[in-house]
């Protein structure tokens, strides 16, 4: 089987989270919203095609006959099926939960340059984008940094006790990655509180199942999307 992975075409996105774990597992997929002429008119007719459980929004993914959509959902079913997780109910439970802790500082990032609305340029948002980069650079940040770093002394270079990563150890990189992208003078000020998660981010960078991948045109860099680069709102 092929699965169907569905999200916007020309940013990672949420459906990066997805794609690290089909490319890092080998498992054959379709990225369909970049087919053909990569038109979002495909993914949006797709979406809204009648199903009787349909998504809400992308990434989703086609799998069993099933639509699968939220990123934290299509994880623990990737998870399960392809073991990218502990076989044991605790265990996926466990990754679970980190993998929705990880969705929720997405959330917060994204918020530092669309705190009043999304449907919203950030040019008309950029009074309380400040307000909320400081914020988020001086205690949410931190805040979250140290909670994985605190969950990884507890293990041996991975997120779980398995001597394998797992699909969050794979989200975990993203979201190092994209804060790195978006907050490079911050990040760089405090990482040294951070060891294990900067391990972390390097062990990923190195797997050989994500070579190939790292060096195609299916990795797509950060830029619009949920990791933002704006130098007015970075800052050590």
């Amino acid at each position: 089987m092929i699965y169907e992975l569905w999200y916007w075409n020309g940013i990672p996105g949420r459906g990066e989270f997805v794609r690290l774990a089909l490319e890092a597992a080998g498992i054959a997929y379709r990225d369909c919203a970049r087919e053909g002429d990569g038109d979002s008119r495909r993914l949006i007719d797709d979406m809204l095609s009648d199903r009787a459980c349909p998504p809400f929004a992308p990434p989703y993914l086609i799998a069993d006959g099933m639509t699968i959509s939220q990123t934290a959902n299509i994880l623990l079913f990737l998870g399960e099926k392809h073991g990218l997780a502990p076989s044991d109910t605790a265990g996926r439970l466990w990754v679970n939960q980190l993998q929705l802790t990880i969705a929720d500082m997405v959330v917060e990032a994204h918020d530092v340059h669309h705190p009043i609305a999304s449907g919203m340029y950030y040019e008309e948002q950029k009074v309380e984008a400040l307000r909320r980069a400081q914020d988020f650079r001086q205690a949410r940040l931190p805040k979250y940094l140290a909670y994985f770093e605190k969950v990884l002394s507890h293990y041996d270079g991975w997120l779980t006790s398995s001597a394998r990563w797992s699909y969050a150890d794979l989200s975990l990189y993203q979201l190092m990655d994209g804060l790195l992208f978006a907050f490079p003078k911050r990040m760089a000020a405090i990482m040294h509180n951070y060891p294990l998660l900067a391990g972390l981010h390097q062990r990923v960078a190195n797997l050989p199942e994500l070579q190939d991948y790292f060096a195609s045109d299916r990795r797509l860099p950060f830029g619009d999307g949920m990791f933002r680069h704006y130098p007015e709102l970075d800052g050590r």
